[in-house]
């Protein structure tokens, strides 16, 4: 079968597109036969080594996708030719994957492969974020950074979808027409985006700001917030990890939530399964939409990355695997 690998660590030109052998079928685990791809910006870090898990090399980047099942244990649930969007940590950029019962979902009529290839990540990543991490409650505003990107147009369908309102934190009217496009209440630039925020709430702020880009906006994203407010950091796109002074987490009763989902998950397994009987019921009645991806083909995988890192791309990114 084809797949991408990584084989050197000089970034996304060490991409090459290759067969690699088939894989050995198991009574234990689900193999899928995978039609496209999400690219995410782990894989981006993957390609120099500065992920936190660093991979041997050659490796397949990717960790998830959507596809048909091939096989599947009996007791799965899940029959052969059965439409699934799968978590695969061993590598999801290549044609066939085998994953764990329980890493594997099955998928509502309505929503395509193609966008199911990049959903797992990004929307299961901000479920955690808004409803284990931070309590969110129907009603309450989610300030959302880099809100055009995968991430940030994951979280204004589902905050929609929760009965949650957003303010989308974008850098130009083009990205600003982008979040509006996938629900956004309310879009800002990124400069002065604390005085709208307190503007369109009423001097309130919000309850919760969404922060996966870091950098020099963190200390305004804390003053943005209402009290009792929370920030979820979610990673550092933008290359610099803040810091911040905790009196201010006390004068305005204020929190700085982490929000590790890959970390939880390795811990406890069993809360992917409880994450899908929570989000198939908003995807199979269309209440939370996924949109389509931007998608390249495998021998374009550079380019993929490439868009991540210069932050052309707007929404999600996928590789067409087929």
């Amino acid at each position: 079968m084809k797949a991408v690998q990584l084989v050197e660590s000089i970034g996304p030109s060490g991409l090459r597109v290759g067969e690699v052998p088939d894989l050995v079928l198991t009574d234990d685990r689900v193999v899928v036969d995978l039609h496209a791809s999400g690219v995410s910006f782990p894989d981006l870090l993957q390609t120099t080594g500065s992920y936190q898990i660093v991979q041997g090399l050659p490796c397949v980047l990717g960790v998830e996708g959507a596809g048909s099942v091939r096989s599947a244990p009996s007791d799965s649930g899940l029959v052969a030719g059965q439409r699934v969007a799968v978590l695969a940590l061993e590598g999801a950029w290549q044609q066939t994957v085998s994953v764990p019962v329980g890493y594997a979902f099955p998928l509502p009529d309505n929503v395509s492969l193609t966008a199911a290839s990049g959903f797992v990540m990004n929307h299961l990543t901000v479920h955690f974020a808004l409803v284990e991490r931070a309590r969110c409650r129907a009603g309450e505003t989610v300030l959302v950074h880099g809100a055009a990107g995968g991430i940030g147009t994951a979280a204004l369908h589902l905050a929609a979808a929760l009965g949650l309102e957003t303010v989308a934190v974008v850098s130009n009217d083009e990205k600003a027409a982008v979040a509006k496009e996938n629900g956004a209440t309310h879009t800002v630039l990124v400069d002065g985006f604390k005085d709208r925020a307190l503007e369109l709430t009423g001097g309130r702020g919000v309850d919760i700001v969404l922060d996966p880009v870091g950098g020099d906006r963190f200390t305004d994203s804390l003053r943005s917030l209402a009290t009792n407010g929370r920030a979820l950091i979610l990673g550092f796109t933008g290359g610099e990890i803040p810091t911040v002074k905790v009196n201010r987490l006390l004068l305005r009763n204020i929190s700085v939530v982490g929000v590790g989902w890959g970390e939880y998950i390795r811990e406890n397994p069993d809360f992917l399964v409880q994450q899908w009987d929570a989000l198939l019921p908003l995807l199979s009645s269309g209440a939370l939409e996924i949109p389509e991806p931007t998608l390249y083909d495998m021998e374009n995988a550079p380019d993929a990355l490439l868009s991540l890192s210069e932050r052309a791309a707007t929404g999600k990114v996928a590789l067409a695997l087929r």
